[in-house]
């Protein structure tokens, strides 16, 4: 049997009630889940330690979704990681969100089976250090 660290999972949202439902959620699912609150603050926590998916929220005070998806995505010393993009918006802009190298689209209020298995998609994919 192979014991391996779980999946780490960043989400990024302005409202401290967001965190702490995705959080909740998401470590319920087995996932190691960090947690920012601005988009300043998740690029720092990228750059020092690339979790394996972002959760983010498109709109923030400090710096919206889109920004931070742009400036990872430009940072060539950040390995990949996909991004799915949370919004309340119907009209987000899903065009310039995927041209600045987001992975998906989020709609809220998030429907949580949907949720997880958006991120189990895109986890799936990463290397899994008990495969041959």
């Amino acid at each position: 049997m192979c014991d391996f660290p779980a999946f780490r999972i960043l989400v990024v949202d302005d409202l401290d009630d967001n965190l702490f439902l995705l959080q909740t959620i998401l470590e319920a699912e087995g996932y190691e889940v960090d947690t920012a609150n601005n988009g300043s603050s998740a690029l720092a926590k990228v750059e020092a330690s690339p979790p394996d998916l972002i959760l983010m929220d498109v709109m923030m005070p400090d710096m919206n979704g889109y920004e931070v998806t742009r400036r990872i995505r430009q940072n060539s010393s950040i390995p990949f990681v996909p991004i799915l993009l949370v919004t309340a918006h119907e009209d987000a802009n899903d065009v310039q969100g995927l041209a600045l190298g987001a992975n998906d689209f989020i709609r809220k209020p998030i429907e949580f089976d949907q949720l997880l298995t958006r991120v189990a998609a895109f986890l799936q994919f990463k290397q899994n250090p008990c495969s041959p």
